[in-house]
């Protein structure tokens, strides 16, 4: 009888083996790290606000207005709340990108169900993890993940419209509810027109759809409305600013062109490989173009491409170009690209197997041959190259992380050498290849990571050099918001704008920034006592500065 290692893997993957599958991506790298620079740390700061003060303080985080929906801070907070006795805060705050992401690829694995049937269900989640753009933004404390949740349930919700009107009302209310409160005006906006996608399609006769997206869309404005209510009489003044800032960003000066140009720069590497997967799948249905009666009849086929365009053109009026904001292109995408990467031919399905097989496997070397020269410093050239690029770093051998790694690259070879021929091997092989990647890279390389990307050291040596009893008042000088977060977030330490702080402000904390000119503090007002920056960051210099009126 063969043993467990040497039987082959079905496919597709259904069960235990899909949920598992799926909650190794989800959850992998959410854990044991400190809040990283940029848009994790300024979003762990705020949800921590929200954590230690409620309302009270949340309209303020690392002390500066922090305007943004509280939905994602709420269920950060929650998390927080649960497991913050467990796992280190940090940790249990960004557990509810997890969350998010989890609600999404349940989402548009029951879309595909009901679109392509049972037997392919699997292979619309499984596409969305093997996206490049999506892995990291995933893995960080990131807002957007409620307006992807949002767009995936709204897709379901136009799935399910032609059987279970009351399944469609209720999640189209969710998901109004969801994108208002987790994205603002822009978020609503953009789950409300695609909500309106149905009309211009033609259903079976005797489909209603009048009266479930009507329905949906009211009793999703009247339970938002209600969460407003509650909000003003919870933090007035924070929502009206809020609402505020919202109507000023979308009445504001358009950058359109701009924008919109950064999005389709960004779609080829950040949506790979949906996007050839979708064009395959317009492709192989090129006959449904012949008129517009037969296009409007193909509702799994023209609504997805419908959402796709309806955001190519929303998400330039309602978000700046960004890679967190780009996550919104792939649930209509995945969806279109699902059909598509069960019908390959075979030449094309074996390269993309052969291809996905090769490239994970010389990518996973690497990341072992580098972790050999951080830990044991060899091969000696690249060890010295990791640490010029993290200066003072020492490599340590974590047993732990090591049983992570090689476990992981066993199942990998595993994958590799069991997977029976299948239409679904190409495509499992590479979103367990891009999760493999993913792993090693946070067992095998995550201390160097940690190193370079953490502020704890800084914002600790910076501490020390304050009074035991913080300062009433401290001044900041074109201080970059994940800084200003990550010194909140680590020591508590929040800086007014130098231009709001008078004469009993004894302390100012300036960085060097080459894109901000201005005049320097001035040295008969200030005196230097501090100046730090991070191991290896050439760009960021911190100094600190006391009143010597």
């Amino acid at each position: 009888m063969p043993s467990v290692l040497s039987r082959p893997l079905n496919l597709p993957p259904t069960g235990w083996m899909l949920v598992g599958l799926l909650a190794i991506y989800v959850f992998s790298g959410l854990f044991g790290h400190d809040p990283w620079k940029t848009e994790d740390v300024i979003h762990l700061a705020a949800a921590r606000d929200f954590f230690d003060f409620g309302y009270s303080a949340a309209h303020l985080s690392a002390g500066r207005a922090f305007l943004a929906a509280p939905l994602y801070y709420w269920s950060a907070a929650l998390t927080g709340f649960v497991l913050g006795g467990i796992l280190p805060l940090h940790d249990a705050l960004r557990l509810a990108s997890g969350l998010w992401t989890a609600l999404s690829l349940a989402a548009l694995y029951y879309a595909g169900r009901e679109w392509y049937g049972k037997a392919s269900a699997a292979a619309a989640p499984i596409l969305l993890i093997g996206s490049f753009g999506l892995i990291v933004p995933v893995h960080e404390a990131q807002p957007m993940l409620t307006l992807l949740a949002a767009e995936s349930l709204t897709l379901l919700a136009l799935a399910l419209l032609p059987r279970k009107n009351r399944v469609t009302l209720i999640l189209l209310v969710f998901a109004l509810f969801v994108a208002a409160l987790g994205a603002g005006i822009s978020g609503l906006l953009i789950v409300l027109a695609s909500s309106l996608l149905p009309f211009g399609m033609r259903y079976r006769p005797g489909t209603d759809i009048l009266r479930p997206l009507v329905a949906g869309i009211l009793l999703g404005a009247a339970m938002t409305g209600a969460a407003l209510v509650l909000l003003h009489h919870a933090a007035p003044e924070w929502l009206e600013a809020w609402l505020l800032r919202e109507w000023q960003v979308l009445a504001g000066s358009w950058r359109y062109g701009d924008d919109l140009l950064e999005y389709v720069a960004l779609l080829p590497w950040f949506s790979w490989p949906l996007w050839p997967l979708a064009a395959w799948t317009l492709w192989k249905n090129r006959r449904v173009w012949q008129s517009l009666e037969t296009l409007r009849q193909n509702v799994q086929l023209l609504l997805p491409l419908a959402a796709f365009f309806l955001l190519l053109f929303l998400l330039p009026v309602c978000l700046v170009a960004r890679e967190s904001a780009a996550m919104l292109f792939l649930p209509p995408l995945t969806l279109l690209a699902t059909p598509g990467a069960l019908t390959l031919r075979r030449g094309a399905a074996n390269a993309f197997d052969w291809f996905s097989g090769m490239v994970f496997c010389v990518f996973a070397l690497l990341l072992w041959v580098g972790w050999s020269a951080m830990v044991f410093g060899y091969p000696a050239r690249l060890a010295q190259r990791a640490v010029e690029l993290n200066p003072g770093f020492v490599g340590h051998f974590n047993f732990w992380l090591f049983i992570l790694a090689v476990a992981v690259t066993l199942w990998w070879l595993r994958l590799l050498l069991r997977l029976p021929r299948s239409p679904w091997r190409c495509l499992v092989r590479w979103s367990a290849g891009l999760i493999t990647l993913w792993l090693l890279a946070v067992s095998l390389w995550l201390p160097w990571i940690d190193y370079g990307k953490s502020y704890r050291p800084l914002a600790a040596a910076l501490a020390a050099q304050l009074p035991e009893e913080r300062p009433a008042c401290l001044a900041g000088w074109r201080l970059g918001e994940a800084q200003r977060a990550s010194f909140a977030y680590f020591e508590r330490l929040a800086f007014m704008p130098l231009s709001d702080a008078d004469k009993n402000c004894r302390w100012l904390l300036t960085q060097d920034n080459p894109r901000i000119s201005s005049a320097p503090p001035d040295p008969a007002v200030w005196r230097r006592v501090w100046e730090g920056s991070r191991p290896g960051d050439r760009k960021e210099r911190f100094r600190l500065y006391r009143r010597e009126e």
